[in-house]
């Protein structure tokens, strides 16, 4: 079964709570997420007791569930106010914080993270969470990264590598209606060659720039054929640095989409260069698809 013009209804929006600014950021990113969506926020902090346990005095585990619990409600209350429309349910788990925000997600649910956390060392562009529960996604998450009030650009933004991404395309194209705003589709291809190497495709360039035509063309057609009343814009280009290239392009962007990858060298499951570079780098929330998972849809 092709799978072509399914559309799975919007599973439960799960954020991450650990009192820094850049989960706070995340928290309110994600509310807005789940009032679009018309579906359930679900809090969720990470205690570490568990873990921690043979570390720890009865009274210490006792308190640290307690901050947890009294940050949880603090955080639902701020967020019920802002949206009270909105369903929210908190959960304190007693081990590590990516372990807690899988089980929340369940199968068909969004993780969204912030791009710091408390711990760690200053000089890590993406926090530790962030980086595990990205590396081992297998349903969507999101980075949330840009200012706590970010200037709307109208557009959501998805990353096309080829044509495998046109379930990423569907996400990024749900994305945009939701925000009532185009979809911008940008395929980069990259031109870093050695000059040797260069001289010997100087004669198949013209068919390579076709080749890539040709993919932006299928991903695209697909999308506009699905979501008749979006309008879709197709860019290519070719460019030195693909993470570069989509670094620069997430300026004007909401929300930057794209697939996870399994090239040589991968960090994971799903986290590859490219990909890494992006939820470090990008100026706008990044929310990373499985290729293999729900809400990435057949690729067939």
């Amino acid at each position: 079964m092709d799978g072509t013009t399914a559309r799975p209804g919007p599973g439960r929006v799960v954020v991450g709570v650990d009192g820094s600014p850049s989960a706070g950021t995340a928290v309110r990113w994600a509310a807005a997420e789940a009032a679009l969506r018309g579906s359930t926020l679900f809090l969720v902090h990470a205690a570490g007791t568990g873990t921690q346990a043979p570390l720890l005095s009865q009274a210490e585990i006792v308190r640290s569930r307690q901050a947890g619990r009294e940050l949880l409600d603090r955080t639902a209350e701020a967020i019920t106010a802002r949206h009270p429309e909105l369903t929210v349910v908190t959960e304190l788990t007693d081990g590590g914080a990516p372990d807690g925000l899988r089980r929340a997600a369940a199968l068909t649910g969004t993780i969204v993270v912030g791009h710091r956390g408390l711990g760690g060392f200053s000089s890590l562009l993406l926090g530790s969470v962030g980086l595990e529960v990205a590396a081992g996604a297998t349903t969507p998450v999101v980075v949330v990264r840009g200012t706590a009030e970010p200037v709307e650009a109208g557009v959501v933004l998805a990353a096309v590598r080829d044509e495998a991404d046109v379930g990423c395309a569907r996400v990024a194209a749900r994305e945009a209606l939701m925000r009532k705003v185009p979809l911008r589709l940008l395929h980069i291809w990259s031109d870093g060659v050695s000059a040797r190497s260069r001289a010997a495709l100087h004669n198949g360039g013209e068919e390579i720039a076709r080749d890539h035509v040709r993919v932006l063309s299928s991903v695209s057609d697909r999308v506009r054929e699905e979501f008749p009343d979006l309008p879709v814009y197709a860019e290519g280009q070719k460019d030195r640095s693909v993470p570069g290239a989509l670094v620069d392009a997430s300026h004007q962007a909401d929300l930057l989409v794209m697939g996870g990858r399994r090239p040589p060298g991968h960090l994971g499951p799903t986290l590859g260069r490219t990909t890494l570079s992006l939820l470090q780098h990008a100026h706008c929330p990044v929310e990373l698809i499985p290729r293999q998972g729900p809400g990435h849809g057949s690729t067939s």
